[in-house]
Parts: C-alpha cells; sequence; structure tokens
C-alpha cells in the first residue's frame, strides 16, 4: 500500500474510526429503513423490493428531518469506559 501511494501522490490514506460520526449516520438511515420497511415486509422479487425502497425515500424525503445526538461527548465517552472496564474484567 505504501509503494502504490507514492507512486500515486494525489491519493491520501485517511484513518476513520470505527465509531466515527458519517458511519453512524449511515447506519442510521438503514436502521430506518430496516424498521420502517423490512422487519415486517414480503418482498417476492429484487423488483419489488426496489419499488419499495424507492417508494420509502420518496416518502421519507417529503418532509427530511436530521438525526439528532442525544448524548454528549462525555456521555458517550464514559458508556465506552463503562464497556472498557466490562469486558477487560471478564477475562475477555
Amino acid at each position: 500500500v505504501k509503494n502504490w501511494l507514492e507512486k500515486h501522490p494525489r491519493f491520501h490514506m485517511h484513518f476513520t474510526p470505527t465509531y466515527s460520526s458519517w458511519i453512524n449516520q449511515v447506519e442510521r438511515v438503514f436502521a430506518e429503513v430496516t424498521r420502517d420497511l423490512l422487519q415486517r415486509s414480503d418482498h417476492r422479487s429484487v423488483q419489488a423490493l426496489e419499488k419499495d425502497l424507492r417508494s420509502w425515500v420518496k416518502a421519507w424525503n417529503v418532509d427530511p428531518q436530521p438525526f439528532i445526538w442525544t448524548k454528549t461527548a462525555e456521555d458517550i465517552l464514559a458508556s465506552i469506559a463503562r464497556y472498557l472496564k466490562r469486558i477487560n474484567e471478564s477475562g475477555h
């Protein structure tokens, strides 16, 4: 990878943490699609699924609302600290 990057200087690698905010936003959209459309549906073909997805997106975009973070950075870091303490103490 390093050799390739040296030969192609216009490309730059950027580290994106697993839990970066833009990934969470994408996951939230997929969660909404799953909850609203996919959980209790029965699509007999790819075409039927695509039609329903396009309809869902069209309806969603009529009155788009941003996702609002309800936790502060301190809340999130405290949650991660509790999780790390729990897994470290359990011998994982």
